[in-house]
């Protein structure tokens, strides 16, 4: 399959509410292209008749955030949506995996010791598939996460209606990769998934336009992903078998409207000793991305991306420049471009006119879009070093950081 990459612009408010988040669309061949979701525009231009489900997104829209996944195991499912919340965190993991594609079992989880991103995360890295398809939709990750701390019954609710329609269009049966059990909780048929196996593991691979039956909102397509593997498009089918070992401890209390944890499975993973299976979001690890409703902003702080957050997925890492390089910086400021600008225009300096705020997300568009910016990054830091400075001043002429212009 041929994944073709395009970006559209969104209205002011979003823009900021997003972080100068940029929209791949991901058209699969044979299939009817991605379109833009209506949810990204102003309330008064969305199509009428959607029923809210909540105060940030209705349930039409909720069903296109969660039907890539409605039909993963539901550990799975519990893990995804934790993990939808750290949005930064989860393009720092799917880097490392993508780096270090042979690290899996007991190494793996030794190696999660060494990284400072939230459990949930860290237990992506044994599904790296899962984790290449948050990173390659980071518009559709970040709406997830959004809807799932706005309400996590709305987005389990949701889940629970696509199974339902998934087994009427006889789409979601038991096989060796998989067991679908039917329960009832109260008045409500519960649809439960699980992994036939608890060492080894599948994650389904589906058309999310198909499987379903006819898809009933044509305003709000579903979001879908096939990985590079599955290049012919499948209807549906399953990955190679995965060694999880622990890895999956998250599990969904449908009837309660929850995610919860297995403290036993999270322990032997993450190498600790929680004794306790509530799921608490955790703002630290937001690293900077703003909270998209009111309600959210109000129980977890509003953030506002530092620099440093900002300089990261640019390519830099965390590794800043020298000291000598921000002396010289400090003393040619007056004649050139902010830091900010040197390895491209920074978000206030593109869209100062509109009042854009710069975002957590500035840089970063699409998994080639990163390694762009890092390729980038690593360039301005290795020139920086090796230019000579013109008249002996701070500034520099020529071409480079300072007053050859802004690159």
């Amino acid at each position: 399959m041929n994944l073709g990459a395009g970006r559209t612009g969104t209205a002011a408010w979003l823009l900021a509410a997003l972080a100068a988040l940029t929209l791949p669309l991901h058209a699969q061949q044979g299939t009817p292209p991605l379109q833009v979701s209506p949810d990204l525009l102003p309330p008064e231009k969305q199509p009428a008749g959607a029923k809210q489900a909540s105060a940030s997104f209705s349930s039409e829209q909720i069903e296109q955030l969660v039907a890539p996944i409605a039909l993963y195991p539901d550990a799975l499912v519990a893990q995804v949506l934790m993990a939808s919340t750290y949005p930064l965190e989860v393009v720092q993991a799917a880097r490392w995996t993508k780096e270090n594609p042979k690290v899996t079992g007991k190494a793996l989880e030794d190696a999660m010791q060494k990284q400072p991103w939230d459990a949930s995360v860290k237990s992506l890295t044994a599904t790296p598939q899962v984790l290449a398809m948050m990173n390659d939709k980071l518009d559709w990750m970040q709406k997830l996460g959004d809807a799932f701390l706005a309400s996590q019954k709305d987005v389990l609710d949701g889940v629970q209606r696509l199974r339902k329609k998934a087994l009427d269009a006889g789409n979601l049966k038991t096989g060796k990769e998989q067991k679908v059990a039917t329960e009832q909780e109260g008045t409500t048929t519960i649809i439960k998934i699980e992994p036939t196996s608890t060492e080894v593991v599948y994650v389904p691979v589906y058309n999310p336009t198909l499987v379903y039956g006819p898809w009933p909102y044509p305003a709000y397509p579903p979001y879908y992903y096939y990985p590079p593997a599955y290049a012919g498009g499948v209807f549906f089918a399953f990955s190679v078998g995965i060694v999880i070992g622990s890895a999956w401890w998250g599990g969904c209390h449908w009837g309660g409207g929850n995610v919860y944890i297995n403290h036993n499975n999270y322990n032997n993973f993450n190498k600790t000793n929680i004794n306790t299976g509530d799921w608490q979001h955790k703002p630290e690890h937001r690293k900077g991305v703003e909270y998209r409703d009111q309600g959210s902003r109000d129980k977890y702080g509003g953030q506002r991306p530092s620099a440093d957050t900002r300089d990261a997925y640019r390519g830099r890492d965390g590794a800043g420049p020298s000291t000598a390089d921000r002396q010289r910086d400090a003393a040619g400021a007056r004649d050139r471009p902010s830091a900010g600008t040197r390895d491209g225009p920074s978000a206030g300096t593109r869209d100062r006119g509109g009042g854009r705020q710069p975002g957590a997300f500035d840089g970063v568009g699409s998994g080639a879009q990163t390694r762009d910016y890092s390729s980038r990054g690593a360039s301005s830091r290795s020139s920086a070093a090796t230019q000579p400075r013109a008249g002996g001043g701070g500034g520099r002429g020529g071409g480079g950081r300072g007053g050859g212009g802004r690159r």
